[in-house]
């Protein structure tokens, strides 16, 4: 059984949408596959992702609340409180010791009804009304809603930042049939996207099922995605370090200049906030650039010269204190 999504991203029922977000950034900080090599990490990170695809919707989290894992197969006309009452009822039927409560009925009765407190309840109907007409009744079983399905859809980093298109081949009764879909911006790796009715063939006139699209975002030569904050390397020649400087750098979303101070080493991270992957529900991820000196290989008469005299005159030393 699916864990519940409050305890994977460890938050308490009434965790206000800021506190999901946080929680999720903190885990898939130690969980992402590029960071925690762990062989469970990967599906630990799946399963927060789709716990956070749910919790940070407002709609999907709502009925989350209502249904439990139940959410997505439960009409979107059911009134949470009577599906609430038919598993309380189902469940008090299939216990041991709770016969009394049950009368027997043939296809003459529409089937079994329970005797509580009150007024008889009619488990057939309540049932069927819940599920689309699922339970048993007079003419056997009624209309059965086709399962639902899950692939995975590889985009670039660049495809997640902007949204992109994809057209997938699915195999059915009738043969394959293809598909346009969309991939918004700002998705995430391990997001799931829900096409409605995209699934498994119903019987008896159910509803067909979902099918679940499930974002896989492709190694990048140049950036390493981490949540949705962009990391890359930014090549400075030494004086642009020791002195600072203005560099243009490439990113998803286009150009872009990042300021570096004066006296920056090799490894120091300079952040251009917001310019991550965006996010249609709260805020966007933000981009760092990570200083990477490099020296000339192959440096000319006149640049060994200037490079032979700054060693004369500099009291720097790169493995002291100073």
């Amino acid at each position: 059984m699916a864990r519940d999504f409050y305890e994977v991203l460890g938050l308490s029922r009434d965790a206000e949408q800021s506190e999901i977000q946080r929680a999720y950034r903190r885990l898939a900080r130690t969980l992402h596959p590029d960071v925690n090599k762990d062989p469970a990490a990967e599906e630990r990170f799946k399963e927060l992702s789709e716990a956070y695809d749910v919790l940070s919707d407002p709609d999907q989290r709502t009925r989350y609340d209502a249904f439990g894992a139940d959410f997505r197969r439960v009409g979107a006309d059911v009134d949470p409180d009577a599906y609430r009452r038919a598993r309380a009822y189902a469940g008090a039927g299939a216990g041991g010791g709770r016969s009394s409560g049950w009368g027997g009925g043939g296809p003459s009765t529409g089937g079994f009804r329970y005797s509580g407190s009150g007024d008889d309840v009619d488990l057939e109907d309540l049932l069927g009304g819940i599920f689309g007409g699922r339970g048993r009744g007079r003419g056997g079983w009624g209309p059965l809603a086709g399962s639902d399905h899950e692939t995975e859809v590889e985009v670039s980093i660049e495809e997640a930042y902007h949204g992109t298109q994809r057209t997938l081949s699915i195999s059915g009764p009738d043969g394959p049939r293809t598909l346009d879909v969309t991939v918004p911006a700002g998705v995430v790796d391990g997001q799931r996207i829900r096409l409605r009715g995209q699934g498994g063939q119903g019987s008896g006139g159910g509803e067909a099922g979902d099918l679940y699209l499930v974002v896989r975002i492709a190694p990048h030569p140049r950036y390493r995605l981490e949540g949705r904050d962009l990391h890359l390397l930014m090549p400075l020649a030494p004086w642009e370090a020791a002195l600072g400087s203005s560099v243009d750098i490439d990113t998803p979303g286009g150009p872009a200049t990042v300021t570096v101070p004066a006296g920056t080493s090799s490894h120091r991270r300079l952040r251009l906030k917001g310019r991550g992957l965006p996010n249609k529900r709260g805020k966007p991820g933000d981009l760092y650039a990570e200083a990477q000196i490099k020296v000339p290989t192959s440096p000319s008469a006149e640049e060994r010269e200037l490079l032979e005299r700054l060693g004369k005159v500099s009291s720097f030393d790169p493995r002291g204190t100073r």
